[in-house]
């Protein structure tokens, strides 16, 4: 099995930062695309930013300039690196990776359980 298990969310004040983390773990073959969503309650799940195993990273427009996503491949680990926090940042975020518990087998999709950030104003 594969579980995904993210780290430090937390209450900030607007202008403030955080990072975020998330490592895989268990039967792991190789790890594809990681990357951040976020929810608030009664909205869909968004995309925050992505990035693959090579290192291209994509970002929502509401975040560039503000947020960095980064990897660690021998660690099976990827990182949010949140400044200038807004309040409408405020959501649960989750962590996503598409891996391979084989080579053989095909990708599959795997979720953190969420991490809560709220951004005071």
């Amino acid at each position: 099995q594969v579980q995904l298990v993210e780290s430090g969310g937390g209450l900030v004040q607007a202008g403030g930062s955080l990072r975020l983390s998330c490592a895989a773990s268990g039967s792991i073959f190789s790890v594809n695309d990681m990357g951040w969503y976020r929810q608030v309650p009664g909205k869909q799940r968004e995309l925050v930013s992505t990035i693959t195993s090579g290192g291209s990273t994509n970002y929502a427009d509401s975040v560039k300039g503000r947020f960095t996503i980064s990897r660690d491949n021998a660690k099976n680990t990827v990182y949010l690196q949140m400044n200038s926090l807004k309040p409408e940042d405020t959501a649960v975020y989750y962590c996503n990776a598409a891996i391979k518990m084989r080579a053989w087998a095909s990708l599959a999709e795997y979720w953190g359980q969420g991490t809560q950030v709220t951004v005071s104003s």
